[in-house]
């Protein structure tokens, strides 16, 4: 049956915040505060130290602690400041990897796409290797399999030391790089399991790898049960790798580790703040700062670093999440879902759904559904025989509604061959499309789905299925 929609675009492919959720009033008053006090607003206009503003670091390092809880405190000699999570990604390259020594770059897949971009600028367009998830997260078995013959490789081929970058006391140039997006993960909203991030850990450390986790969306995270009555999460439902490479076996193998924490204010204040952090060892960090486009132009967003300062101390930010983003993402969630079973599952569709806490902890193999839910995305599986590609042009030419197909996530670059581009368990990456809650008007989630579902349904007739 043919419903009749209103004419209004629906975007549930742009993983944006909703425009009413950017703090721009508090923004203003800290801006206001910044500039109109002298002893503030020098150092703000000046180029700022390389590692970033020192206030803003130690904020952020109590910050953290509290919501990690790490073994012990996070100190702020172990954060740097940068422009986002994407722009340190870069700077991350610049400094620890060499496009002829480093081995590989290996990506959980589906992944966050845009992060192959990075990857090719880098010089490793022919180096990028999927490693397919399950739903514990990144298969660690198959990673290690090939993490040895690639190892194998490079001692044949007698690529022993870096070719390209020459030693500073400031740099490592590791033989791998690992990216992953642990907790509540673009795409597939899954959460990696405690067990397997220690055997990241290990595996790592075997073989001179970096991990790099973009740990974004960990901060928001609400009970599936709408009507449960468990108080606001406030506390991380798992540890990242960062803290386990800090403290698994008597801590890191040598003075730069082999994790870091990409960190960014852009899905909790807004993405053009072009605020984040990295945390690392000290070395690790200072070694970020001491990037070459960072040493000219100063620590990455020294002006709107010391508005979010302002939000920090104040706590703003510390209670903003718990008592207004995540209630809010958890209703828009909820509608989702809501919608999800009503229209998409009785045409045979289903989505991911992250592990339960009992799971995380590694001490059980029994596999639950999660009573905690997170991030910004529904990854949802097509009835057999349809194509993502197939419906989302539907979507888009017919019914005026964007949506991401699953091949949009695929690891790309002349090394992703056939053989590394897994999907998930489930299916291959075209059996999938990816939806966003927090960018449409609450009032339109609904309606986006039921346009998904005609969509689905008119790509069933025309294939026959």
């Amino acid at each position: 049956m043919t419903v009749r929609f209103t004419q209004r675009p629906i975007n549930l492919s742009r993983g944006w915040p909703h425009p009413s959720l950017h703090p721009t009033a508090t923004l203003s008053e800290a801006s206001k505060a910044v500039l109109h006090s002298p002893a503030l607003s020098e150092p703000a206009l000046g180029y700022g130290p390389d590692e970033g503003d020192p206030s803003l670091r130690a904020e952020i390092a109590r910050w953290l602690t509290a919501f990690y809880q790490p073994r012990e405190a996070v100190d702020a000699g172990r954060i740097a400041i940068s422009g986002g999570a994407s722009q340190n990604l870069a700077c991350v390259l610049q400094v620890f990897s060499d496009p002829v020594y480093t081995r590989n770059v290996w990506l959980v897949s589906p992944t966050y796409y845009l992060a192959c971009g990075m990857f090719d600028d880098a010089g490793f367009g022919d180096k990028m290797r999927a490693v397919r998830e399950d739903a514990e997260g990144i298969d660690v078995d198959f990673l290690e399999r090939e993490l040895r013959k690639s190892e194998e490789r490079a001692v044949a081929d007698g690529n022993l030391t870096p070719k390209l970058k020459p030693p500073r006391p400031w740099r490592k140039i590791y033989k791998h790089i690992i990216y992953a997006v642990p907790t509540f993960a673009n795409p597939s909203s899954r959460i990696m399991s405690v067990r397997r991030r220690t055997q990241l850990v290990r595996l790592a450390r075997q073989y001179d790898a970096l991990v790099v986790t973009d740990d974004v969306y960990d901060f928001l995270q609400w009970h599936i049960d709408p009507s449960s009555t468990q108080p606001q999460l406030t506390t991380a439902v798992a540890p990242r790798l960062v803290d386990i490479d800090r403290f698994l076996d008597g801590g890191p193998r040598d003075e730069f580790g082999n994790c870091m924490s990409n960190g960014s204010f852009s899905k909790l204040l807004g993405p053009g703040c072009r605020v984040g952090w990295v945390e690392g060892t000290e070395k690790f960090v200072y070694g970020v700062g001491q990037t070459g486009s960072t040493r000219s132009g100063g620590a990455p967003s020294q002006l709107t670093s010391t508005f979010i300062c302002q939000l920090l101390s104040s706590g703003f930010i510390q209670s903003y999440i718990p008592e207004v983003l995540c209630p809010a993402y958890s209703k828009r969630y909820h509608i989702l879902r809501t919608a999800i079973e009503k229209h998409l599952h009785p045409l045979g569709m289903t989505f991911t759904k992250p592990l339960s806490p009992s799971s995380l902890s590694g001490s059980s193999d029994k596999i639950t559904p999660s009573e905690i839910s997170g991030g910004y995305f529904f990854w949802l599986r097509l009835p057999s025989g349809i194509s993502a590609n197939r419906v989302t042009r539907i979507a888009a030419e017919e019914l005026n509604l964007r949506v991401a197909a699953g091949e949009g996530s695929k690891v790309t670059g002349e090394g992703a061959k056939p053989d590394y581009d897994y999907a998930d368990a489930d299916g291959p990456l075209d059996s999938f499309v990816r939806i966003c809650l927090a960018y449409v008007d609450e009032d339109m989630l609904e309606e986006g789905v039921q346009r998904l579902a005609q969509a689905v349904e008119k790509a069933k007739q025309d294939t026959g299925c």
